[in-house]
């Protein structure tokens, strides 16, 4: 069993900027890949990014350029700059180990225009 609790999230102008984390516990030396995807009102969740364990980055193409994924040891976290009103949704960290997915709670961005 993995364990995710996200944190970083709030509010935040247009043009402006948040770091969000992810940690990571329990069996999580068997985690082959994590990421971020995120769910706005009426919509459905799409990947944000993903970053395997082996060093893959894949970013959804509205994000290239502006977000940055990263991990240090258990933490997973994802840069995010240049945001704008359409960047506001739940965002959820995700883990794949043991052939199976892992979901966190999810932590609140909303940017204002």
């Amino acid at each position: 069993q993995v364990q995710l609790v996200e944190s970083g999230g709030g509010l935040v102008q247009a043009g402006g900027s948040l770091r969000l984390s992810c940690a990571a516990s329990g069996s999580t030396f068997n985690i082959e890949a994590m990421g971020w995807y995120r769910q706005a009102p009426g919509k459905n969740r799409e990947l944000v990014a993903r970053l395997s364990r082996g060093g893959s980055v894949h970013y959804a193409d509205s994000v290239k350029g502006r977000f940055t994924i990263s991990r240090a040891q258990n933490t997973l976290y994802l840069q995010m700059n240049s945001l704008n009103p359409e960047d506001t949704a739940l965002y959820c960290c995700n883990a794949e180990a043991y052939a199976s997915w892992y979901w966190g709670r999810g932590t609140q961005v909303t940017v204002s225009s």
